[in-house]
């Protein structure tokens, strides 16, 4: 059970930062035994050079022809975006991809897309809107989560977890330490206690309440 949650403020986040020394710096006085360190997957991504100006992508056919079908609101309605999302898995890949969301809509079942093309391209933000200077960038998912969650563990002797939140309540967790209660998780950041614009809080400490016994 989580009794709080700590949002924790830092600089600019950019590619020249290492997630690490990051999360080492302004959480590892703050987060205790028991804590769960709670991290923004598009920040992740960001220190890894994953944040790409639309205008250097160049869209091919197939990526024209594809985001005519996401809803106008999806990750991957820009032609620049569904090329980069054939870039990460392949344009086979992708494609199949694309008929199996066809197949999967006649029949009413929604996600085929993203379980043949491939879960990490659900993290990809379009234009996502981000923190200063990545507001108009797109944001693929981050490279080797579940090694980024392990090594915080190991610095910090904290659990760690790498999270994707909105403000529609809907919650991903990307990648998770040993240990954690994900489902229980999902249920506790429904509210994005992240702060992606002035706040600049892409660290949030989750204070955990410690089973005793009597």
């Amino acid at each position: 059970m989580i009794l709080g949650k700590i949002p924790i403020r830092t600089h600019i986040i950019t590619e020249k930062d290492d997630m690490i020394d990051v999360v080492k710096k302004y959480a590892g006085d703050v987060a205790e035994p028991g804590d769960i360190i709670a991290v923004a997957e598009s920040v992740v991504a960001i220190t890894q050079g994953r944040a790409i100006l639309p205008e250097t992508v160049k869209p091919g056919l197939l990526a024209r022809f594809l985001c005519l079908f996401p809803g106008k609101d999806g990750s991957l309605a820009t032609p620049q975006a569904m090329q980069l999302a054939i870039r990460e898995s392949g344009s086979p890949r992708v494609l199949l991809g694309a008929v199996a969301a066809a197949f999967g809509r006649i029949i009413g079942r929604r996600g085929d897309f993203y379980r043949v093309a491939g879960r990490h391209l659900a993290q990809i933000d379009d234009i996502a809107g981000t923190m200063w200077p990545f507001e108009r960038h797109i944001i693929l998912g981050p490279k080797d989560p579940h090694k980024i969650v392990r090594r915080i563990k190991i610095v910090t002797g904290v659990d760690a977890v790498i999270t994707d939140v909105n403000d529609i309540k809907k919650v991903d967790i990307i990648a998770a330490s040993g240990g954690v209660d994900q489902e229980s998780l999902i249920k506790d950041l429904a509210d994005n206690p992240f702060g992606n614009d002035d706040q600049q809080t892409p660290i949030v400490i989750l204070k955990m309440a410690l089973n005793t016994t009597d």
